[in-house]
C-alpha cells in the first residue's frame, strides 16, 4: 500500500511503508517537537514516542494524506500528557526554607476582638442573627441551618450574605481591624 502526503500544495508524495515517511518527513517532524520542548533532547523523545504512536496505528489510519496532522496531534498529545504527569523534583538542602514564624497574638486583644465580634453579632436582626451563629458559631452547614431554620437553603444564602455585609460595615469592627 503507498501513502500519498502533501507535501506542498502542487506536489503529492506518496510513501510505501512508514519508514519511508519516517526518512522523507523526519526532519519536518523534529522541529515540530522542539517547538513544543525547550531540550532538545526531550523534543526527540517526544517524537519518538509520537511515530510510535502512529507505527502502532498506521494501519488504521485512513487517510494517509493526513499523517503529518496525525503526526503533529500525536506529539501534542503525548506532550500534554507528558506535562500532566510531570514530576516535581526535590532537592536536598542544609536548612529548611521555613518562614519565621509569627509572633503570637496577644490575648487581651484577641479577647476584644471576640467581645467586638459578638457585640456586632447581636446588633444583628434576630433572624440573621441566628443564621450567622448556626452557620459560622455551630459550623453548620447551609442545608443544615436551613433545615434547623426551616427556610430554602436560598434563604440562608441570602441572609448570611446581608448579615456579613452589615457586619463588614460595623463601625466597632472597623475601628478594632483598621
Amino acid at each position: 500500500m503507498t501513502t500519498p502526503v502533501c507535501t506542498s500544495a502542487s506536489t503529492v508524495a506518496v510513501f510505501p511503508t512508514f519508514s519511508s515517511y519516517v526518512r522523507a518527513r523526519g526532519p519536518v517532524l523534529l522541529r515540530a517537537a522542539r517547538s513544543l520542548s525547550t531540550n532538545p533532547n526531550d523534543a526527540e523523545d517526544l517524537l519518538q514516542t509520537a511515530l510510535t504512536k502512529t507505527f502502532v496505528a498506521w494501519d488504521r489510519i485512513e487517510d494517509h494524506r493526513a499523517l503529518d496532522g496525525y503526526v503533529r496531534r500525536a506529539l501534542i498529545n503525548t506532550r500534554t500528557s507528558q506535562w500532566r504527569k510531570r514530576k516535581v523534583d526535590e532537592f536536598a538542602v542544609d536548612e529548611m526554607p521555613e518562614p519565621d514564624p509569627l509572633p503570637a497574638p496577644d490575648p487581651a486583644e484577641l479577647q476584644g476582638l471576640r467581645d467586638a465580634m459578638w457585640r456586632a453579632v447581636m446588633r444583628l436582626p434576630a433572624r440573621q442573627r441566628a443564621m450567622v451563629v448556626l452557620r459560622y458559631y455551630e459550623d453548620l452547614s447551609e442545608a443544615q441551618t436551613a433545615e434547623v431554620m426551616e427556610v430554602s437553603i436560598g434563604t440562608v444564602k441570602s441572609a448570611v450574605s446581608r448579615a456579613l455585609a452589615k457586619l463588614r460595615e460595623d463601625p466597632e469592627l472597623a475601628m478594632i481591624s483598621g
